[in-house]
């Protein structure tokens, strides 16, 4: 749990250092403006971090349904080479992804005088900019985040079932004390990466509203 805790750490620290950076620096220079180049690179390091905090949040759901419901064979299942192997799986996955999004970004042409409703580029937003068809962006954007998201959500959700279910089984009420405790810290970490998700999504579709609602009928 440490070393998912520290890696978990260290991604957070990078996923905030690719956008705050570029964020301050126009604060100080009163500017709101990013170069292309710049954007793409934010796209693919947020997408990159982004989706291993994700990968990491699953294979830390996993590591307390092995302390719980296989406490005897925790050290042989959870072992060194296991943990890293989860890592570099990650890492090698949401590199191939970052960049496929990237390339395919590439291949859009863009108009002038280009505005995002964010402080930082976001993917889904770069690609309703062009003013090229955008169809097979917009599948591949939305299968791949289902994929890579979803995956790693249906197993923290079946994680903490099998943890739930073995807890209820057990006869001791310490027993279940200690059990729901190891699980609070990383319940705690689900709760802020899901919900900072959603009111980040919530904000952006309160800030396109407006231009929503000036279209011409």
């Amino acid at each position: 749990m440490y070393f998912f805790l520290c890696t978990l750490s260290f991604t957070d620290i990078s996923c905030f250092s690719t956008t705050v950076p570029k964020m301050l620096v126009n604060i100080q220079r009163q500017s709101k403006t990013i170069s292309y180049s710049g954007c793409l690179t934010q796209v693919c390091f947020i997408l990159c971090f982004a989706g291993i905090e994700n990968f990491l949040l699953a294979a830390m759901a996993y590591d307390r349904y092995v302390a719980i419901c296989h406490w005897h064979r925790y050290s042989i299942i959870m072992n060194l080479h296991l943990c890293v192997l989860l890592i570099l799986l990650s890492l090698s996955i949401h590199i191939v992804d970052a960049l496929l999004h990237s390339l395919m970004v590439l291949r859009l042409s863009f108009c002038t005088d280009l505005e995002i409703p964010h402080f930082f580029c976001e993917l889904d937003q770069v690609i309703k900019l062009s003013c090229s068809a955008t169809l097979i962006n917009n599948i591949l954007f939305y299968l791949v985040s289902g994929i890579l998201s979803g995956v790693p959500l249906l197993g923290i959700i079946y994680s903490y079932i099998k943890i739930v279910s073995s807890v209820l089984r057990m006869s001791s009420a310490g027993g279940r004390h200690k059990a729901y405790s190891t699980c609070v810290s990383h319940i705690s970490v689900v709760s802020l990466f899901y919900g900072r998700v959603l009111v980040c999504i919530l904000v952006l579709q309160l800030l396109t509203l407006p231009q929503i609602l000036q279209q011409p009928q």
